[in-house]
């Protein structure tokens, strides 16, 4: 959720969400704790772990020539940051689309949010524990997965090979700037995760692939920016709930 509970380090009784193996790959903790360390110099108390973690998403989309948009602030920080929780919430990246649309869901996100914030996978990497098993023994029978253009399982196979557990792959071929290549990929039958593949398994997620694809993205940075609008008011605390953390990565 919105609570910037992902930021919290686990204690000795308790397992903290960034310590979950679905965010055992996240980066750039040091970015914000130096920015909450700026803010509390000059407004000690005044601006939560959580509204500085949305501001960071934006800019950080922002410089590497993605959408700009206005982030609604006022959220405060969780006080409890549970790893099973990241296990329960977080999409898995061997979800098929109607997981992906059931849990997008619950949290009010629609069909067009799911896609829309799928794109999010233009920029950044997944270690090949994500997706080997569509390149090696994708039915149990030492097969690769069909719907994997098998050109481009020629490629990832010479960077992950079986038991890899290090390595990792762009997500798409520009994966430090924000564009439509995601989209692209997909259309071409390279989404890189079975979670990516699945957006060609739904008419109306397929669809806004291909047009994305087609016309380069021609609205996907103002939905983006919406999708995220709307991402980010998910469990969010205001008024007298939660806190404003002093540290991110502690409790005060």
């Amino acid at each position: 959720g919105c609570d910037a509970s992902v930021l919290l380090n686990s204690t000795s009784t308790n397992q903290a969400e960034r310590d979950a193996i679905p965010n055992l790959s996240l980066r750039g903790f040091d970015v914000v704790d130096a920015a909450k360390e700026a803010l509390e110099r000059e407004c000690p108390g005044v601006v939560s772990c959580a509204d500085v973690l949305a501001l960071v998403t934006r800019d950080a989309v922002s410089l590497i020539y993605g959408p700009y948009w206005e982030v609604p602030v006022g959220r405060r920080d969780g006080n409890q940051s549970i790893a099973f929780e990241a296990l329960t919430n977080l999409p898995s990246p061997f979800a098929n689309i109607s997981t992906l649309i059931t849990m997008f869901g619950n949290k009010g996100l629609n069909v067009k949010d799911l896609v829309v914030l799928s794109g999010g996978h233009t920029l950044g990497i997944s270690h090949c524990t994500s997706f080997i098993n569509r390149l090696y023994n994708f039915t149990g029978k030492g097969d690769t997965d069909p719907t994997l253009d098998p050109n481009y399982v020629v490629q990832l196979k010479k960077k992950c090979k079986p038991g890899d557990t290090t390595s990792f792959v762009s997500l798409d071929r520009t994966a430090t700037r924000f564009d439509e290549d995601y989209y692209t990929s997909v259309a071409k039958r390279r989404g890189l995760l079975q979670s990516d593949a699945a957006l060609l398994d739904n008419r109306q997620t397929r669809n806004y692939v291909l047009t994305q694809s087609f016309f380069h993205g021609e609205s996907f940075e103002r939905d983006f920016g919406n999708s995220m609008i709307k991402m980010g008011k998910i469990g969010v605390l205001t008024g007298s709930n939660g806190q404003i953390r002093r540290k991110c990565a502690l409790v005060n």
